[in-house]
């Protein structure tokens, strides 16, 4: 008789324990409000290009490609206004977030119809999918909440967005 092994068999102070903080990724000059593109594939490729101006990547064309391929396998607009296209590079050796908010809201084919206000960029290393995993979570926890979600889509401003963000990671457990 096999021996049943699974996450649920692991006692629980074998478990690793991960404290990644979302406030870690954002930064100020990986904001773009408002982002000039009106698809998705310009949304992400502006915002794989605003990693590289900040000197966050060094290796845009390949990552723009992941990101695309990661899109066009199913959609990351997850509904609500909300898109988190993402993608894991084995040329990249952290990880690395950018956002944006559209001009005019962007057709992501999300479930729910409705177009795009923010789209937040999440790309990690190959050997990083937990880290990957745990930020998803944590991103999409965060906007659960209808009242930061709608400021966060009135921000008309990089700074504004930032402050937003800063503000709401620094007093919550997310």
């Amino acid at each position: 008789m096999a021996t049943r092994v699974g996450i649920d068999t692991i006692p629980l102070f074998t478990r690793k324990k991960y404290n990644m903080n979302l406030i870690d990724l954002i930064q100020e000059n990986t904001i773009v409000a408002p982002l000039q593109s009106t698809d998705r594939q310009g949304a992400i490729s502006e915002l794989v290009d605003v990693l590289a101006d900040a000197d966050c990547i060094s290796n845009g064309e390949t990552i723009k490609q992941v990101v695309w391929e990661r899109e066009l396998q199913r959609t990351t607009g997850i509904g609500e206004g909300l898109a988190i296209p993402h993608g894991r590079c084995d040329k990249l050796d952290h990880m690395v977030m950018s956002m944006g908010r559209p001009a005019t809201p962007i057709d992501f084919a999300s479930p729910d119809k409705r177009p795009v206000e923010l789209i937040i960029l999440l790309v990690s290393p190959v050997k990083n999918t937990s880290d990957h995993i745990q930020a998803l979570g944590r991103i999409s926890r965060l906007m659960i909440d209808r009242s930061f979600r709608e400021a966060a889509y009135s921000t008309e401003d990089p700074k504004e967005l930032f402050s937003l963000f800063r503000e709401t990671l620094n007093s919550s457990s997310v």
